[in-house]
């Protein structure tokens, strides 16, 4: 019996990974999972940090090193398949959402790439949220509010750079931007793309509307291609430079999977019927259904939901949460008076009492990189509650108020669509914080199961592998997702005290 290797390459916000996924199987024509009984591995071959980068202009990421990680990634990958003897058909990049770089029309990339948390972002959505109405931006787009989508980061370059858009010819968002430099295609996912705030979510398209309304060019957006586009070989002088022959051997193609890495968690998460949602944990924690069709209503802005794409026509009806990166930026402030690791810090955690004290993680003051630590303490002040005295007590509180907000969203998600949701399949790294899980199935009285942790590049290379007729659906995906990464299960408990708990909760959110 064959088989075949599929590279997830999965560029997150602080890490960057490659990562082999081989199928056992006959495979193409048949669909490895078409039996029942093929199973699906995981190798990591590469893992690199990535960082934001602080200059005097700004926050920005260091593209060209990300670049070199990738084909760092690749190479590794040809030579872990040749000596597992596999044939590597694919390679596919997922990314976070929302940023962007941009191309002048000899093929250059014109700066670095600003991120996301860059300041400026803020200030200019401030003003726009004064200035316009936004029921109609949110009407034409169905995307939630929020100061780092890229309609707001490009109107930032329109005030502090003036002229930096005439210069370019192409806006590639992250994931395409590294697959135009592999292959030398100019394209637009339409996950990520949908993530901007300037897709329109019925035609799948551009809005014309919503980009002349803010005077920004539709010229420099490449064509909205569907999760799951073969792009093309490498170009031969990439696969020169990482020796794999001429554009790889035994057919290699680069695919465009659900390249916004929500959609790709999404696309792996191990469902079945219709009563579950999704929460896709870390940095950050995305809530939500899987839809038919967007949801775009005033009851869905009055919630502040988002509509983004996702795999097979479906919508994510989603909202974000800022997930652990409160924690992740707490620990950063520990780990420089005495590193820590996080399994001390969730005993520690486990071991203080219940909390007395909460947060919204979402509140702006957390947004940036910085002394968390300080801005929690400022929190609490504002807010008429005590800071927690102890890191174990400070750590409790957080995750406490993550479970919280979980329950808040999912309650705006439910109310929506008019049906409950009885499972809570959670994926991603944050699917391994056992502490965190129970108290998101105590706060929400709901079943959890727990994983995939490598949701994100499963979903990715399910998408190249249906994409080369290696599995024939997603249906077929998600069940090889089943038999290859059994859930943790966790049932709730103690909800009466959650119950009160989440009164006082929702009182904090205004």
């Amino acid at each position: 019996m064959g088989g075949g290797a599929f590279l997830a390459i999965d560029l997150g916000a602080s890490s960057g990974r490659a990562i082999l996924a081989t199928i056992d199987g006959d495979g193409r024509g048949h669909g490895p999972g078409h039996g029942g009984s093929s199973r699906m591995q995981l190798e990591e071959v590469h893992r690199f940090p990535n960082q934001p980068i602080h200059l005097p202009g700004g926050y920005f990421w260091n593209a060209p090193q990300i670049y070199e990680e990738i084909k760092a990634g690749l190479a590794k990958g040809f030579q872990l398949a040749a000596a597992k003897g596999y044939p590597l058909l694919g390679a596919g990049i997922d990314t976070w959402g929302v940023d962007y770089g941009l191309i002048t029309r000899s093929g250059a990339l014109l700066g670095l790439p600003r991120h996301y948390r860059d300041p400026r972002h803020v200030t200019v959505y401030d003003r726009i949220m004064q200035q316009q109405a936004p029921e109609e931006i949110y009407m034409e787009t169905g995307i939630q509010f929020m100061a780092l989508n890229t309609l707001y980061q490009l109107l930032a370059v329109q005030e502090f750079e003036s002229g930096l858009l005439e210069l370019a010819d192409s806006l590639l968002m992250m994931g395409a931007l590294f697959t135009y430099f592999l292959t030398g295609e100019r394209l637009s996912e339409e996950t990520t793309a949908s993530t901007t705030q300037f897709l329109n979510p019925y035609t799948r398209n551009w809005s014309e509307t919503l980009l002349k309304r803010f005077g920004l060019p539709a010229s420099i957006l490449p064509p909205v291609v569907e999760p799951g586009k073969v792009v093309g070989p490498l170009l031969k002088s990439v696969a020169e430079e990482i020796g794999c022959g001429g554009g790889g051997d035994g057919g290699f193609k680069i695919i465009l999977p659900a390249v916004h890495d929500t959609a790709s968690a999404v696309a792996a998460v191990p469902a079945e019927g219709e009563s579950w949602c999704y929460l896709s944990s870390g940095t950050w924690s995305l809530l939500g259904l899987e839809t038919a069709a967007p949801v775009i209503n005033r009851q869905s802005l009055a919630f502040n939901i988002t509509n983004e794409g996702g795999v097979f026509g479906t919508t994510r009806l989603l909202k974000n949460v800022t997930g652990l990166w409160i924690l992740q930026e707490c620990k950063r402030q520990w780990d420089a008076e005495g590193e820590t690791s996080w399994d001390e810090l969730m005993r520690e955690a486990a071991a203080a009492p219940p909390a007395g004290s909460w947060l919204d993680p979402d509140h702006r003051l957390f947004a940036a990189p910085g002394d968390m630590i300080g801005r929690l303490k400022e929190y609490y002040r504002q807010t008429g509650q005590e800071m927690p005295a102890t890191r174990g007590s400070l750590t409790r509180s957080i995750l406490e108020s993550l479970a919280l907000k979980y329950r808040y969203v999912l309650n705006q998600l439910e109310t929506l669509v008019g049906r409950r949701c009885e499972v809570i399949h959670i994926v991603g790294g944050g699917a391994q914080n056992a502490l965190l899980n129970q108290m998101t199935a105590d706060a929400s009285g709901r079943t959890v199961l727990a994983g995939p942790v490598e949701a994100t590049a499963i979903g990715n290379a399910l998408m190249q592998a249906i994409a080369l007729r290696w599995l024939d659906s997603l249906a077929d995906g998600r069940s090889l997702v089943r038999r290859s990464f059994p859930a943790a299960q966790y049932q709730p408990r103690e909800t009466g005290r959650w119950d009160e708990v989440y009164e006082t909760f929702v009182k904090l959110l205004g």
